[in-house]
């Protein structure tokens, strides 16, 4: 159960200014947490629980979404505050008042990661772990790519789907042999990375300013953004055609870096949902080894 009060005492001293809860309504906030928009008659804030333990999570997530903000292309909504209680953790962030893409958000949205891609460190990973889902994020930085997407991303989800699908882990080891042909000769740059840039996670505000959020920040391959975006869908081809218009794709990376980026997504997936991702994952494992 969620206490209000403490929630009402967080956002006034977050802001300022005195909040009292007049109104709250669930709203969609995926899978993991408990959303809801909450309301004094004024102004409005979204507010996301879960367990108490899962505080530093909520951390991570406005540290990411705080990074992101060096966009200006871009809208990410401001994290107000996070804390918690005995119970629960919870986050509060700006409300934003989101409406169905338009073709020429998408091709904002498009130019805006373009720009975002442009902001980058001197070594791949952050300052701090986060999650991707409810899953551990390693961010552990490494100044060579195929070191950090090796460690970092594909070995610690073969180790954690070992035990259930030691298949799935066999075949991943065979992929991470051959992982620096694979990758041979490409290196990139550092970039600021949404990190989960799934349909879900964007969107558009009533001004037709592109929105991202629920993050899973790092700074890598900006390419891993681009090829989460083709794994689910949602994404337009005036966004495309923005993008890489901005930002033209590198030779490999259809045929090789994008199925080795979505691999990640697949395999936390099979974490997640069980073993139709698993046997996706396998399948394209299967196909990098026999393309190395």
């Amino acid at each position: 159960m969620n206490d209000w009060a403490v929630i009402e005492t967080a956002i006034s001293a977050a802001t300022g200014h005195a909040f009292t809860v007049v109104d709250h309504r669930a709203a969609l906030g995926g899978d993991i947490n408990d959303a809801h928009v909450v309301s004094d008659g004024d102004r409005r804030f979204f507010v996301k629980t879960n367990r108490a333990d899962r505080r530093a999570m909520f951390e991570a997530e406005a540290a990411g979404l705080s990074e992101l903000g060096q966009a200006t292309l871009l809208r990410v909504p401001e994290p107000i505050t996070v804390d918690a209680t005995d119970g629960v953790a919870f986050i509060v962030l700006e409300y934003l008042d989101l409406a169905r893409p338009t073709r020429e958000s998408m091709t904002r949205l498009g130019e805006g990661l373009a720009e975002l891609h442009g902001i980058v460190a001197t070594r791949h990973g952050w300052d701090r772990d986060n999650t991707l889902g409810p899953n551990r994020q390693h961010n552990a930085r490494h100044a060579d790519w195929v070191e950090f997407w090796r460690e970092n991303r594909l070995a610690v989800m073969l180790d954690a789907l070992a035990p259930e699908y030691p298949d799935v882990a066999r075949e991943g080891d065979r992929l991470l042999a051959v992982l620096p042909d694979l990758l041979a000769g490409h290196k990139p740059e550092a970039s600021l990375l949404h990190g989960d840039l799934w349909g879900g996670n964007a969107g558009m505000d009533r001004a037709g300013r592109p929105v991202i959020y629920d993050p899973a920040v790092y700074y890598g391959d900006r390419e891993t953004d681009l090829a989460l975006t083709e794994l689910f869908g949602g994404f337009s081809p005036d966004f495309y055609e923005a993008y890489w218009g901005a930002w033209p794709a590198p030779p490999g990376y259809r045929e090789i870096r994008r199925p080795l980026y979505q691999l990640h997504h697949l395999l936390n997936h099979a974490r997640l949902f069980g073993g139709g991702y698993a046997a996706q994952a396998r399948r394209v494992m299967s196909q990098l080894i026999s393309r190395a």
